[in-house]
């Protein structure tokens, strides 16, 4: 697992994240992920109300990938990772008391990414490229 930097935190704390997923077909599926935030320094947790296509392509075993951007400054990063759908325990918890505070509707699951990889979408020549292969 990659490990998020303060960075990579106060991004997707202030910016809106853009997730994808992926039919068994191989058909994407991506959209705006307002709950999308950070659960722990490896691991990122949304709330799943909907219960339409992301849901389904996690159920059969889609990865998923989340964009946050930060237009203004040419910088952003991509986030992929292995989802684990919850309905109890402490995630779910989390997700229904961030529901609360967020006036949301009470979640049909909680999400958690562990991250396998992280990846620059910065301007300019490490753009593309995986963290850990920045140049210094």
């Amino acid at each position: 697992m990659k490990t998020l930097t303060p960075a990579m935190k106060d991004m997707l704390a202030t910016q809106t994240p853009i997730q994808a997923t992926v039919t068994d077909g191989g058909i994407p599926n991506l959209g705006p992920k307002r709950s999308l935030r950070v659960y722990d320094d490896s691991t990122l947790i949304f709330n799943e109300n909907t219960g339409g296509q992301t849901l389904a392509n996690m159920q059969k075993g889609s990865k998923i990938a989340v964009a946050v951007i930060d237009r203004e400054k040419l910088d952003g990063y991509r986030f992929l990772g292995t989802p684990e759908l919850f309905t109890e325990g402490a995630p779910f918890d989390n997700a229904v008391a961030f529901a609360g505070e967020n006036g949301m509707k009470t979640p049909k699951f909680a999400v958690l990414v562990h991250i396998d990889d992280i990846w620059s979408l910065r301007s300019g020549p490490d753009a593309g490229k995986k963290m850990d292969q920045l140049s210094a």
